[in-house]
Formats: structure tokens, C-alpha cells, sequence
């Protein structure tokens, strides 16, 4: 497992805790930033998914 697809799955979780927080503060500044989070983590974690593919794993 490429070592972008752990740390964009890590990026996901800590978007989800923030987009929930924010939620529950009423803080919508920390609610985007949890989403935005978690779309980086998506992605990183693509990434990885690629570098995967090409290595045959």
C-alpha cells in the first residue's frame, strides 16, 4: 500500500471530525475546512490508488 493512500485516508478522517465539529459549533468556517479536508484526502488517496495500479500491487 503506497504511503499516499495512508495519509490521504488520514486526511479524510481528520476532515470528517472537523466538518462534524463544525457542525455541531455552528462554525461554518471549520465545517468547510473538513470538507475541503476531505476532498485532499480523496484525492491523495487516488493518487496512491495509481502509484498502486502501476506498481502491480
Amino acid at each position: 500500500m503506497d504511503k499516499d493512500r495512508i495519509k490521504g485516508s488520514a486526511e479524510q478522517a481528520k476532515g470528517q471530525v472537523k466538518e462534524v465539529v463544525g457542525k455541531v459549533l455552528g462554525d461554518s468556517k471549520l465545517e468547510a475546512e473538513g470538507k475541503s479536508d476531505q476532498v485532499k484526502g480523496k484525492v491523495q488517496n487516488a493518487i496512491g490508488g495509481i502509484k498502486d495500479t502501476l506498481r502491480g500491487k
